[in-house]
């Protein structure tokens, strides 16, 4: 034979260079993203309680604020998915981007609630494309590595859920939710800024036979990591198997012509082939349960967190009422849960290189929020019992078990007098019965009171923080 022309394909092009510098840019950028949505999508737990009192919107509209967004990113996931592999990877940075930082800043201007769903539900579109974020970063990183590095890059979303925890806790109390929504969209911005930095993934252009273009990139990569190419011409994989396929080649045989390609079926039809089709819906039922579990605990905080429970009305006496931080507090420490799951799936990421990213440190979250919602765990205290204890025995008991909040169905006089100068916090309930007299006479209220708050807060010091209108349960 002639004189042969050595060849290598992107993936022993990415073994060769290794993980450095070059991977370490793109890793930035593309965790700047991943930051971006992770701060978007934690907005959701602070907001709608925000707009609930400050426009009186019902459950169903406040629901429709998340709904929207969620709605939005199932359709963007999939156009996002159609530009990727049409047009490439940065194409839908910067479009994704540029959605995303506009709905974004121009929803904290929203003079109504029809304006800011809209707003909102544009935003989920642009944040559909997060998938596009992680697989461009993979398609840099050197085969071997990219499992440990799937796990690394899954810790920019546990940075970017603390980060918007921490500004709402800092912003809302003093400025309230619009300033959130405005601070929040600063990251989209910063992708569309950086967006001329960025190369395009040497994969992507060589699926579409443009390797000159994915030779330049890998070169630049070689030189910032100060590593040197194969020798040889840059090929695809695909070019390969079809050489070998179509004309049955040794392996040590290096053409370099090009070939007539087969006629390739859509992505969607792929993954419902024959082959792929298990393999779909399992991974479609594992991921369903994954993100309904997550996002089911970041925004059933908001609602475990919130100042008034839907189940009773209260009346809160004037006794050191300060706003309450439970719902900063409680997403905080989920969000920070997720850290050491991080670190778990560090050690083992090289066995979970076709993982999702986003599983990693949901179960950790789910501890969390058990944990951070027992710090203002209650009992209620009833006296309709056939064998009831003395009070001051269910006192000893409510301290032993570190129990510092406590119900009561009616201001039982034994009762009140064991609370006394226990430091219990107590909420005590108006009987049923007596509802419709104190509701019709102001003096009947006043007396009931007198008699049964006022005497014990000031002669027994019982820690009386409200009286609850309904006698039902926390």
């Amino acid at each position: 034979m002639g004189d042969e022309t050595p060849v290598y394909t992107l993936d022993e092009a990415l073994s060769t260079i290794g993980f450095g510098k070059f991977q370490g840019l793109v890793l930035a950028y593309a965790g700047l993203g991943w930051v971006a949505e992770a701060m978007e999508m934690m907005l959701l737990s602070f907001v709608g309680p925000a707009l609930e009192t400050e426009w009186g919107l019902s459950s169903a509209e406040e629901s429709m604020i998340s709904t929207v967004v969620f709605a939005g990113m199932l359709l963007g996931a999939y156009a996002w998915g159609l530009v990727s592999d049409t047009f490439g990877r940065r194409k839908v940075f910067l479009g994704a981007a540029i959605l995303c930082s506009g709905a974004g800043f121009l929803s904290a201007f929203s003079p109504n609630y029809i304006s800011l769903v809209t707003l909102r539900g544009l935003l989920g579109i642009g944040l559909g494309s997060g998938h596009v974020l992680i697989s461009w970063f993979l398609e840099f990183v050197p085969t071997p590595n990219r499992g440990t590095w799937m796990v690394i890059f899954s810790g920019f979303w546990t940075v970017g859920a603390i980060f918007e925890a921490s500004l709402a806790w800092i912003i809302i109390p003093r400025l309230g939710w619009r300033w959130l929504l405005a601070v929040s969209s600063i990251p989209w911005f910063c992708v569309v800024i950086f967006y001329g930095l960025t190369p395009e993934s040497p994969r992507f252009l060589c699926m579409k036979g443009r390797t000159t273009e994915a030779h330049d990139i890998l070169k630049n990569g070689a030189l910032l990591n100060r590593k040197k190419l194969p020798h040889g011409i840059l090929v695809s994989d695909d070019h390969i198997t079809e050489l070998n396929e179509d004309y049955g080649l040794l392996e040590d045989t290096h053409l370099i012509s090009l070939i007539e390609k087969k006629p390739k079926n859509s992505s969607m039809v792929t993954i419902f082939s024959s082959k792929l089709i298990k393999t779909t819906l399992l991974l479609w039922f594992l991921y369903f349960g994954n993100m309904f579990s997550y996002y089911g605990i970041i925004l059933l905080t908001s609602e475990l967190s919130s100042d008034q429970s839907k189940c009773s009305s209260s009346t809160t006496l004037p006794l050191g009422n300060t706003k309450d931080a439970s719902l900063y507090i409680d997403v905080f420490i989920t969000s920070l849960a997720g850290l050491s799951n991080e670190h778990k799936g560090d050690r083992r990421g090289n066995s979970n290189s076709h993982g999702n990213n986003r599983g990693n440190g949901m179960p950790s979250g789910s501890s969390a929020i058990v944990v951070s919602s027992v710090g203002s765990i209650g009992a209620n205290w009833g006296t309709q019992a056939s064998h009831p204890l003395p009070p001051e025995t269910v006192v000893r008991l409510l301290r032993e078990n570190g129990i510092r909040k406590v119900k009561l169905f009616d201001a039982d006089y034994g009762a009140l007098k064991a609370l006394s100068k226990s430091g219990t916090e107590v909420m005590v309930g108006i009987p049923n019965d007596l509802l419709a007299a104190m509701a019709s006479s102001t003096k009947a209220a006043e007396k009931w009171v007198s008699k049964n708050v006022s005497a014990h807060v000031s002669s027994n010091s019982v820690n009386i923080r409200s009286v609850t209108l309904l006698c039902s349960a926390f």
